[in-house]
C-alpha cells in the first residue's frame, strides 16, 4: 500500500504542475510585443542617449535590427535581464516592465559608461 500512495501522491502532483503550465505560459506572454527602449547615459564618456527596438516574444528579447545583437528574458513577473551588444562592445541592463511601460538600469561590460533604460510599449501589440 505504501508505493501505490507515493505513486498516488506523485500523480497529484504531475497533474498540478501540468495544470499551472498555461499559467505560467499567460504570465510570461503578458510583456509580448514591441517595445522602444532607451537608454541614458548618467556616467561615463558614452552618447548621451540611444534607443533601440526590441520584441518579446514568450519571455525572450530579441532586436529588431541586425545591426545590433539583443539578448535577454522577461519574467513573468515583469524582472528584465538583457546584453545589448553593437560594434564590439557590448551593455546589460536590469529593470522591470509593467503593463505599457518599464525602467532600469544599465552598464557597459567595462564599467566605463552607465545609467538608467525607459521602455514604452509600442502600439498594435
Amino acid at each position: 500500500m505504501r508505493k501505490l500512495g507515493g505513486v498516488v501522491t506523485a500523480a497529484a502532483i504531475a497533474a498540478a504542475l501540468v495544470a499551472a503550465i498555461p499559467l505560467v505560459a499567460r504570465a510570461a506572454d503578458n510583456h509580448d510585443g514591441s517595445w522602444s527602449v532607451t537608454i541614458y547615459t548618467q556616467y561615463g564618456n558614452c552618447p548621451s542617449s540611444l534607443r533601440y527596438g526590441v520584441r518579446v516574444a514568450r519571455g525572450r528579447v530579441y532586436g529588431d535590427d541586425q545591426s545590433y545583437r539583443v539578448n535577454g528574458s522577461v519574467a513573468p513577473n515583469g524582472a528584465t535581464r538583457v546584453t545589448v551588444s553593437e560594434k564590439g562592445q557590448s551593455a546589460s541592463g536590469t529593470g522591470r516592465l509593467s503593463g505599457n511601460a518599464g525602467s532600469g538600469r544599465w552598464r557597459t561590460s567595462t564599467g566605463q559608461c552607465a545609467g538608467q533604460w525607459i521602455a514604452e510599449r509600442r502600439g498594435g501589440d
